[in-house]
């Protein structure tokens, strides 16, 4: 099976499965969205998933996306690409230029140079914030009690657009608690947008609120 034809078999699943754990969780109508995480994904996988009209892409590190994508930027007028790795702030800049939401917003230096970046360069940039849900001291994130104030702060303060939460569960627990904790947290603080689950438990997301799941190896096979 050449590529082209795996990818878009791969997506059309994908997008029937999102479609049967909406009707079975009663929500239909409930839009989810799939962003293809495309990190480190050879070139030929990325024409093949736009060939097959996937637009929304995640990626982890902004150099390589830079590359990636700078030039897709003229060829497609709907493509939405998403930070979903750390930000380094020296990188900001480019994240804003390049990003049209960046969702790992964990840091209160990251979301102020964001804020000024974000005025200075006039550029309508959505951002999510990262919580550690697991609180787990190697992963970013901010701790889930100190996440109102700071999606307060990052608001009134920074002039942010926050319009949602992300996680990444410890891979040593069930997902689930994780992502109905977090889409609480999100309703409570009256964010639309909850990016939860990945290809392994997406299905599990979906049935307790994500709004966007990031779905690599499911679309396009292991790296």
């Amino acid at each position: 099976m050449d590529i082209n034809t795996k990818i878009r078999k791969n997506l059309f699943a994908v997008r029937n499965e999102i479609i049967r754990t909406k009707v079975d969780a009663g929500s239909p109508s409930s839009a989810v969205s799939i962003i293809g995480v495309s990190k480190e994904q050879p070139e030929e996988r990325i024409e093949a998933a736009l060939e097959a009209g996937l637009r929304i892409f995640g990626e982890n590190r902004v150099q390589e996306a830079e590359i990636r994508w700078h030039t897709r930027r003229k060829q497609f007028s709907d493509l939405e690409l998403h930070l979903i790795g750390p930000l380094q702030t020296n990188k900001a800049r480019a994240a804003v230029r390049l990003f049209d939401v960046i969702q790992t917003v964990d840091r209160l230096r990251l979301a102020e140079t964001l804020g000024r970046i974000i005025t200075e360069e006039d550029k309508s940039c959505s951002c999510y914030v990262q919580v550690n849900t697991g609180g787990e001291k190697q992963k970013a994130g901010i701790a889930p009690d100190e996440a109102p104030n700071f999606v307060s702060t990052c608001i009134s303060k920074f002039g942010l657009n926050v319009t949602g939460l992300m996680c990444i569960p410890p891979v040593t627990d069930a997902p689930a608690p994780h992502f109905a904790f977090l889409k609480k947290m999100a309703d409570d603080l009256g964010l639309q947008n909850v990016s939860m689950g990945m290809s392994a438990d997406y299905t599990t997301a979906i049935e307790l609120g994500a709004t966007h799941v990031r779905v690599g190896s499911a679309i396009f096979g292991a790296r």
